[in-house]
């Protein structure tokens, strides 16, 4: 597909929130928002694979939808990936071997390991011969660089085959250098420019979490192109206290 997720990474710059709600309605209701992507995330929200997949039911193909799972862990991938999502966020890639086996677990043989079985994916087994041959091409897989141990090791992570993105983790990334919280500090925003740099001198994909329009600007200002805007529930207490506010004059 010319337009599917993991081409418009490498040619745009694709913006969408993270949901960490498990109601069918909010995917529904952001998937009209305009977005160009929904980051759904099992990594911190009580949220199973069942809700998940639900989350991209009712997103009903209207806007992509990629999955950040808990951990690094074959398990996980394989059932993320089985809901039939667009992508995959991987957190925690802290060396390149760990990066080259979480892209083998996305990937089928003969690139790599990840099982097969009759799931939605591949509408139950209806589609499975077309998804298998498409899906290695089109998934889009994303690794999260959010540790000091991988910014050292950036060069050997960018070459590994088969990575559509790395996403940088700020405030994991601070805590890893005993710094947690502290990201606007000197040398947490030096490792994340080492980051950038090795990123672009590579030409892979990059991004970010920002909590809003100004922040992005200056996301995208610095070189990266997938920005996560936000979250479900900051919009919601954002609006009800705008609201609140308005209506008592304060």
């Amino acid at each position: 597909m010319a337009d599917n997720f993991k081409t418009r990474l490498r040619n745009e710059t694709v913006i969408g929130p993270i949901i960490s709600l498990p109601c069918a309605d909010v995917a529904d209701l952001l998937s009209r928002a305009g977005f160009d992507y929904l980051w759904i995330d099992l990594e911190h929200s009580p949220m199973s694979v069942t809700d998940a997949q639900l989350l991209l039911q009712a997103a009903g193909g209207r806007c992509p939808c990629v999955i950040r799972v808990p951990e690094v862990s074959e398990a996980w991938i394989k059932k993320a990936l089985d809901t039939g999502c667009d992508g995959i966020v991987i957190p925690q890639i802290r060396s390149a071997a760990e990066a080259r086996a979480a892209v083998a677990w996305c990937l089928y043989p003969p690139l790599g390991r990840r099982g097969a079985a009759a799931t939605r994916a591949h509408a139950f087994g209806m589609d499975f011969a077309g998804y298998v041959a498409r899906a290695n091409e089109d998934l889009a897989i994303i690794l999260q660089v959010e540790h000091i141990d991988a910014v050292n090791e950036i060069e050997a992570i960018l070459q590994t085959p088969g990575v559509a993105a790395l996403f940088v983790g700020p405030f994991d990334l601070s805590g890893s250098m005993g710094l947690l919280g502290q990201i606007g500090h000197g040398d947490v925003q030096a490792a994340i420019d080492r980051v950038i740099a090795a990123s672009r001198a590579h030409g892979m994909p990059l991004g970010l979490y920002v909590v809003d329009g100004p922040s992005a600007a200056d996301a995208r200002a610095r070189g990266f192109n997938m920005i996560a805007l936000g979250t479900d529930s900051s919009y919601l207490v954002a609006a009800a206290r705008a609201a609140l506010a308005a209506a008592k004059g304060t």
